[in-house]
């Protein structure tokens, strides 16, 4: 019978494999720099911030406990496409991508665990796109607060890291911080979100949403 665990696996030094600790603000790498290892978070959270040539920052995703990040370098990327920050104390497994390979080849747990990730890090990028496509900027604020307060898993909704400041919120749906700002109070003004320390995500931002009422309205000409 096959006992290999591989939370256990990765929560472990290992042969091709180390544990860091990553202090808030740190960057874990930086876009352009080599690409030969791919990362699993243990603890704490991470952002991906894209830089275009003309200067612009972006953030892509955050990442929480649970999820790999650097894969790109399994697919022949040669060189990050992103720079990776961690929002908080974090500790993160690293794994090189010789490694990597060997254990995916090697160990069907482990392959199911990292494919499990992959297709739900695709749905999500897919249904990002036809966020930003098909809905306004209020709508697509709402959306993001859910999915940081991780409604639709498992347990209470969590408050959300104060660390997420409006300006990277803005970032993440394409609008500005003021129009976030903006919605962040109408939100609170109707009793779908609270702040105090953290923000707080309440139920009835989820049926909102879900039901399509009229206090979170689709833009005929989105405005963010």
């Amino acid at each position: 019978m096959d006992s290999f665990d591989p939370l256990e696996f990765l929560a472990k030094v290992g042969a091709g494999k180390t544990i860091l600790e990553f202090h808030r603000n740190q960057t874990v790498f930086a876009q352009g720099d080599v690409a030969d290892t791919v990362f699993y978070i243990q603890k704490g959270k991470v952002k991906l911030t894209v830089l275009s040539e003309q200067g612009k920052e972006a953030v892509v995703a955050i990442l929480e406990p649970g999820q790999f990040f650097g894969e790109g370098c399994l697919n022949g990327h040669p060189l990050r496409i992103a720079t990776t920050t961690a929002m908080e104390d974090c500790t993160i497994t690293v794994i090189a991508k010789d490694a990597m390979i060997t254990m995916l080849h090697q160990e069907p747990k482990f392959s199911e665990l990292f494919m499990s990730y992959l297709l739900t890090r695709n749905s999500r990028i897919e249904e990002d796109l036809i966020d930003q496509l098909f809905n306004s900027s209020e709508r697509r604020l709402a959306r993001l607060l859910l999915l940081l307060a991780n409604f639709g898993k498992a347990g209470s909704p969590q408050p959300i890291n104060p660390n997420i400041s409006q300006e990277t919120l803005a970032e993440m749906i394409g609008t500005t911080r003021s129009r976030v700002s903006f919605f962040m109070n109408k939100f609170r003004k109707l009793g779908f979100i609270s702040y105090n320390g953290k923000i707080e995500v309440h139920n009835s931002l989820l049926s909102a949403v879900l039901h399509d009422k009229p206090q979170i309205e689709r833009d005929e000409q989105p405005r963010g």
